[in-house]
């Protein structure tokens, strides 16, 4: 019986980490670049862009000036997208920081295509700010 709840959470979390460490290890290509006082975010995929269903991606924090690494300490990351009508669709992605420094890894899930408003925050030793930015998911 024990056997049988570590094998099934150990599945659990292989699914969970599998991901992100694939993102981790691939030649990530820029989706977003976006300034906000003196710190440049860049948001990177494997493939450059974000798809309808789950996508992992990274999240990366620099000094605009010396293009260096910023611990920016807790980030969020989430989209909506306007809907005629109705309500907007909303998303928020799950972040976790990388053993790199203002590095996050993430994942998101879209239902459909269609362009996202993304709001990345952050609150940390490099102040707090928050930035907005357009982003097609195709």
């Amino acid at each position: 019986m024990q056997r049988a709840i570590m094998s099934a959470v150990l599945g659990v979390v292989l699914l969970t980490i599998l991901p992100v460490a694939l993102v981790w290890g691939a030649d990530l290509k820029v989706i977003q670049t976006q300034k906000a006082k003196d710190i440049t975010i860049m948001l990177l995929s494997e493939s450059g862009q974000w798809t309808h269903g789950k996508n992992t991606f990274v999240l990366e924090f620099t000094s605009a000036a010396t293009k260096q690494p910023v611990d920016v300490g807790k980030v969020t990351l989430s989209t909506s997208m306007p809907m005629p009508g109705m309500a907007p669709m909303l998303a928020g992605a799950t972040l976790s920081p990388d053993q790199a420094p203002g590095r996050y890894l993430g994942t998101i899930s879209f239902p459909d295509s269609g362009a996202r408003q993304v709001t990345v925050a952050w609150d940390g030793p490099a102040g707090k700010g928050s930035t907005r930015f357009s982003v097609p998911v195709r």
